[in-house]
């Protein structure tokens, strides 16, 4: 199987595609067409064939792809072949939610440990996981926990980053509204709620217009 060179774009389309195979297979499918499958992903068939032609041929042509079989090489793809740990820092309202959400588990992925500056949160539990100072984030590399969830205040972000490098962490999903900079070695991926909700006004016709058509 192929990993080399595979577009960025690709590489975000492949969990997409992940979902909707689970979904087709809770639905009792074992064979999925790439059209049926860009129907429920809302991606044109052509561009599922090309993306799955990087890392592999998984398809039959007048049966279409085996969905057990091309879910388990896409997980091997995205390395979700293995239960992946992660941590979180800052258990605010949004830090909080992001513990209780049950997604991350269908991708492989475990929240195991938490961490917060506030001495009131240290040692309570959401969602059974036990809130530690934040000052333990150097125990990262001995538990082996190599991704990391950012949920911290603009001001923060940074130095918070920058104790998950020291602590071997390899992945940062950045949800602080800032950018950040961390060694090439790391991949940082930055999702500023906020920023993406205010593209939506730009799609959304004015009174006036909407009253003209």
């Amino acid at each position: 199987m192929r990993y080399h060179r595979i577009p960025d774009e690709t590489v975000r389309r492949l969990p997409v595609y992940l979902r909707g195979l689970m979904v087709s297979a809770d639905q009792g499918h074992e064979h999925i067409s790439s059209q049926s499958l860009a129907d429920f992903v809302g991606v044109d068939a052509w561009q599922i064939r090309k993306d799955l032609s990087y890392f592999g041929d998984f398809g039959t042509p007048g049966v279409g792809y085996n969905i057990e079989k091309l879910a388990r090489g896409i997980k091997k793809t995205l390395r979700l072949d293995v239960i992946r740990r992660a941590a979180l820092v800052g258990v605010g309202d949004l830090g909080s939610a992001l513990l209780a959400y049950p997604g991350f588990r269908l991708y492989g992925l475990d929240i195991v440990a938490a961490f917060d500056i506030d001495p009131t949160k240290v040692g309570e539990a959401v969602n059974g996981i036990e809130i530690e100072s934040a000052a333990k984030i150097d125990t990262l590399k001995r538990r082996e926990i190599t991704l990391a969830i950012v949920a911290v205040p603009r001001a923060a972000a940074q130095a918070t980053v920058d104790q998950l490098v020291a602590a071997g962490v390899r992945g940062i999903l950045n949800f602080a509204p800032s950018k950040v900079i961390a060694p090439k070695r790391v991949k940082v991926i930055t999702l500023d709620i906020a920023m993406e909700l205010a593209r939506l006004p730009y799609y959304i016709p004015r009174a006036e217009q909407a009253a003209e058509t």
